[in-house]
């Protein structure tokens, strides 16, 4: 899941990024409000979640947020500030954040949070995706197959993820790359046929379809589970 955070202290955002992405997210850091309106207005709802400061050098992050909610933006905004007095938390929920943490912040926590919320905002109670025999865990990256367990690489899993998010709906190769891939990252031509030829080695070639010209779906139910 790409997530968008907005932190103008660049040592804080580059060790959130490197560390979101070891918990398998897919993180793109900017440093202003300025940026981060051009990031939402050019990213065709692919972040799913911001982490987000409030004192920026060019403003407040809370007005960013209540432009947000005023538009009708619903993803989930984590608030992450050194202001963590009762009244802030209090201020920063009540303008439409979905949740706040103060400064310092454990960073296991911070992604088990994002986890929660994204679960939350797409209407799931367990933090697992189930399809075809397999269940994937969005907490540690693993699964089982059919009972058996497998484990994937980061970026296997996030193109799995998104696969799961919705079986049946056909992910073009362009959507994939811009989940597994940041901004400022070199894509190579062929990373999601690698990816997809690495998932169908573990889980068989007919789990994940090309649909030609189009992209890549989840093949149809069998019997086995449902999508969780």
């Amino acid at each position: 899941m790409r997530i968008l955070v907005i932190e103008d202290d660049p040592v804080l955002a580059n060790g959130l990024s490197v560390g979101l992405r070891l918990a398998g997210f897919s993180p793109e850091a900017v440093g202003c409000l300025a940026d981060a309106r051009a990031a939402l207005a050019g990213d065709n709802g692919a972040f799913g979640a911001l982490v987000l400061d409030i004192g920026l050098p060019d403003g407040e992050g809370t007005e960013m947020l209540a432009q947000m909610r005023a538009a009708g933006d619903r993803r989930p905004v984590l608030l992450l500030t050194a202001r963590d007095r009762v009244a802030d938390r209090i201020a920063g929920l009540d303008q439409g954040a979905d949740d706040y943490m103060g400064k310092p912040f454990d960073l296991d926590e911070l992604a088990a949070r994002l986890r929660a919320l994204l679960r939350r905002n797409e209407g799931r109670a367990r933090p697992v995706l189930e399809w075809n025999g397999l269940i994937a865990r969005l907490d540690t990256m693993t699964g089982d197959f059919h009972g058996a367990p497998v484990k994937f690489s980061p970026r296997e899993f996030v193109l799995l993820h998104h696969l799961m998010e919705r079986p049946g709906a056909i992910r073009s190769k362009a959507e994939l790359e811009e989940r597994l891939y940041g901004w400022n990252e070199e894509v190579e031509s062929n990373t999601v046929e690698v990816h997809v030829h690495k998932l169908r080695a573990k889980l068989g070639a007919g789990f994940i379809e090309t649909v030609r010209g189009m992209g890549y779906r989840l093949a149809a139910e069998s019997g086995d589970g449902g999508a969780g």
